[in-house]
């Protein structure tokens, strides 16, 4: 009867801490990306008081490529939205054409770059799947986070809001 009561009391124990540790993650997660300029970039560089949206993409996922091709046309809607562009992909070649395929290097408030193989932005987030889309308000808390890829317009609403 001992044993299950300890197996109980460490199993109530894990799933408390692993609830906090999941519930912790409402921030921009601390990342640190080589950008296709070969800079490395820190939450740091975002400005202060602006929206931020985290993309986690893979720059040969079709559905990445149908979510830029379709977010495309409301960049310009976007320019007081920090994005900032993060994938595990290692070829900056890969993602320097993903970059040049959507003419994304005249957004000024677009930022796109590696993680490497580090991957913790995508122990972050847990994601399982790309595209991956996190929205954060002016404060830096999140929003609302996308594991699925919204329509456009709930992204717009989404981030509107923040």
């Amino acid at each position: 009867m001992k044993k299950i009561y300890l197996l109980l009391c460490l199993l109530v124990a894990v799933g408390c801490s692993q609830a906090q540790t999941l519930g912790a993650n409402t921030g921009i997660p601390p990342y640190h990306i080589l950008t296709t300029d070969s800079v490395y970039v820190t939450p740091a560089n975002l400005k202060k008081n602006k929206p931020v949206m985290v993309i986690y993409f893979a720059p040969d996922c079709g559905h990445c490529q149908h979510l830029m091709h379709d977010l495309k046309p409301e960049l310009k809607n976007l320019k007081d939205v920090q994005i900032v562009l993060i994938t595990f992909v290692t070829q900056l070649k890969a993602i320097q054409v993903f970059q040049r395929d959507f003419d994304l290097a005249k957004y000024h408030n677009i930022t796109i770059g590696t993680e490497g193989y580090t991957y913790l932005v995508q122990k972050y987030y847990q994601i399982k799947n790309t595209p991956y889309i996190a929205i954060y308000n002016r404060n830096g808390k999140l929003e609302k986070a996308y594991d699925k890829v919204p329509t456009i317009p709930v992204l717009m609403s989404t981030v509107k809001k923040a």
